[in-house]
C-alpha cells in the first residue's frame, strides 16, 4: 500500500505497542442513522469501545484522505454533509472516492480493507450485508471480503432484511466461520435468534481472542464473523420485525430500487413502520457490539503479550 493514511496519534500509539485496538465503520454516520442521532450513536460506540480497555478507530475517507480514527469534530462533519456528497465505499469505491478527493463513509467491507492494511485485527458493526430477498444474484460484498480479509466483525449477524439461510450459503462457500456470543444459532439482527445453526458457540471473550489468534498463526487470508444477539430489553419482536420487513421489501421491488439502494430504504421504511422500535433495537445492539468487540480486542491483545 503506497497511498497514504492518516492514522490518529492514539491509534498509532496503540498499533505500535501492539494495544487492543476495534475499528468502526461509517456509513452508519452518512447512510444508516438520521441526525443527530448518528452522531451520538458513533460517538457512543466510541466510548463503549473505550469502557472495555480498547482504543476506538473509526475510519472514513475525508476528502480523498484515508483516515483511520477520525476525530469527533471529523464526525459532526461527516453527519453534516449531504448524503449524496458522500460515497457509500466498499472496495470498488476507493480509487474513485480517493482519486476524486471525496467523502467516502465505509461499508463493512470498506472498514474491513483498510483496518487490514493498518493492522487492526477486530472491527465491530451492527449488521453485515448479504444476498437479498427475492434477489439472489445480489449479494453483497461485505459476503466476498469475510472470504478474503483476515478482520473479525463482531455484528447481530446479517440484516434481517437479507435473506439469512442464502447469506449462510455464501459464507460457508468463503470458507468464513461464524461463531454465536453465548447463543448457538444466528441472530436476526432486530430479534435475538433465528433458528439457523452456527459453526460454534463461544461464552466469552477470551474464547473468541483464542480463535482468532489461530486463524493469524495460520496466516488464514479469511476473515471470522462473531454474532452477538441485540440486547434482550431492546429486542424488536421477531413477529413485529418480520411482517415491516416483508411490506418494506415489497415496496422497494414495486418502486423498482435495486443494488445498494434496497438496504438504506428497506431499513428506513420498517423504522417507519415499527414506530421507531426498530431503530432503538439497532442502536442497542450497535453499542452492545462495540463493548464486547473491545472486549475481545483486549483478550486478542493479552494473548499477544
Amino acid at each position: 500500500m503506497t497511498y497514504p493514511i492518516t492514522v490518529h496519534p492514539d491509534v498509532q500509539v496503540a498499533l505500535d505497542n501492539h494495544q487492543p485496538v476495534v475499528a468502526l465503520e461509517s456509513t452508519l454516520i452518512t447512510h444508516g442513522l438520521p441526525y443527530p442521532t448518528n452522531v451520538e450513536t458513533a460517538s457512543a460506540m466510541e466510548d463503549a469501545v473505550r469502557e472495555s480497555g480498547a482504543i476506538p478507530a473509526t475510519i472514513a475517507i475525508m476528502k480523498g484522505n484515508i483516515t483511520v480514527g477520525i476525530t469527533r469534530d471529523q464526525i459532526e462533519e461527516l453527519a453534516q454533509t449531504e448524503e449524496g456528497n458522500v460515497r457509500k465505499c466498499s472496495r470498488r469505491d476507493f480509487p474513485i472516492a480517493l482519486g476524486l478527493q471525496q467523502y467516502g463513509a465505509t461499508t463493512v467491507a470498506g472498514t474491513m480493507i483498510i483496518a487490514n492494511m493498518v493492522g487492526i485485527k477486530v472491527f465491530a458493526t451492527g449488521g453485515i450485508g448479504g444476498v437479498h430477498r427475492g434477489h439472489p444474484q445480489d449479494v453483497s460484498a461485505d459476503l466476498i471480503e469475510l472470504g478474503r480479509t483476515p478482520v473479525t466483525v463482531v455484528s447481530s449477524g446479517a440484516k434481517s432484511i437479507l435473506d439469512l439461510p442464502l447469506t449462510l450459503e455464501v459464507l460457508e462457500t468463503q470458507g468464513v466461520p461464524i461463531l454465536g456470543y453465548k447463543t448457538n444459532v444466528l441472530p436476526s439482527f432486530y430479534s435475538a435468534k433465528t433458528e439457523l445453526p452456527i459453526d460454534q458457540q463461544i461464552e466469552n471473550a477470551t474464547d473468541a481472542a483464542k480463535i482468532i489468534q489461530a486463524l493469524h498463526d495460520l496466516r488464514a487470508q479469511h476473515g471470522i464473523l462473531i454474532t452477538v444477539p441485540v440486547p434482550a430489553d431492546k429486542e424488536l419482536p421477531s413477529d413485529i420485525a418480520e411482517t415491516a420487513i416483508h411490506q418494506a421489501t415489497q415496496e422497494a421491488d414495486e418502486q423498482g430500487i435495486i443494488g445498494k439502494e434496497i438496504t438504506p430504504f428497506v431499513l428506513n421504511r420498517v423504522k417507519q413502520i415499527t414506530d421507531g422500535q426498530s431503530m432503538i433495537a439497532n442502536i442497542a445492539l450497535l453499542k452492545n457490539n462495540a463493548k464486547i468487540a473491545g472486549q475481545i480486542a483486549v483478550e486478542l491483545s493479552n494473548l499477544k503479550s
